[in-house]
């Protein structure tokens, strides 16, 4: 569930800023803002993702690849065989491989990272950094670090990739304590696009031989 949050991340990693401590500081409180204005007049948005899990001490690399809807609160992400859905009341993980929905309220945004505080989740738990400006295939994609305030979170530093001519996220790389490094990349994004009325609802006549647990 934890990366399944993070693989939209680097879509709407962006919230209200506070108050800047340096010059650096200001540039990237300034250039997520036009991030948030650019994502905030938008109705919808689909896209399209790639990721890898690298833990070179552990021998993992894996990628993996997925895709998510977005409207307001609601959303649809399938994340490695698995979609999670959220109608704006209750949470739908749907495991097609096991035949097993599980049906709940959403995290409590104490939990962490979830989608109902993903505009906001580093406003209070991050400080923001100016970082590395990048050429990537022509595209000019400007970092900013953030890097959590308390001590006790598994993740050391999380980087948004922020293309300086659309002002989208272009990509987020999490590197955890752990040593295990986190990238998910944009393939594409589609806005404001006409939504099938089922998108964000769960029916559950679509899953007649599927085990359904109702957790609270």
């Amino acid at each position: 569930m934890k990366y399944l949050l993070l693989s939209i991340v680097f879509v709407l990693a962006f919230a209200k800023a506070g108050s800047a401590q340096s010059n650096s500081d200001q540039k990237a409180e300034e250039l997520l803002k036009k991030v948030a204005q650019k994502f905030k007049s938008y109705d919808n948005l689909y896209f399209t993702y790639k990721g890898n899990f690298k833990n070179v001490k552990n021998s993992i690399n894996t990628d993996i690849q997925g895709d998510a809807t977005l409207s307001g609160q609601k959303y649809n992400v399938n994340y490695m065989g698995t979609t999670f859905l959220f109608d704006g009341n209750r949470q739908y993980v749907i495991n097609r491989e096991d035949e097993q929905v599980t049906i709940s309220k959403p995290a409590s945004e104490d939990d962490g990272i979830t989608p109902s505080n993903i505009l906001s989740f580093y406003e209070k738990g991050y400080t923001k950094k100016w970082d590395i400006l990048q050429d990537v295939k022509g595209r000019k994609i400007q970092y900013v670090k953030l890097i959590p305030i308390k001590s006790d979170t598994d993740y050391k530093n999380v980087l948004l990739g922020i293309d300086k001519q659309s002002n989208h996220i272009y990509n987020v790389i999490i590197t955890e304590k752990s040593g295990t490094v986190v990238t998910f990349t944009l393939k594409s994004l589609k806005v404001n696009e006409p939504l099938a009325k089922n998108t964000f609802r769960f029916d559950e006549s679509d899953y007649p031989d599927f085990d359904i647990e109702q957790l609270d």
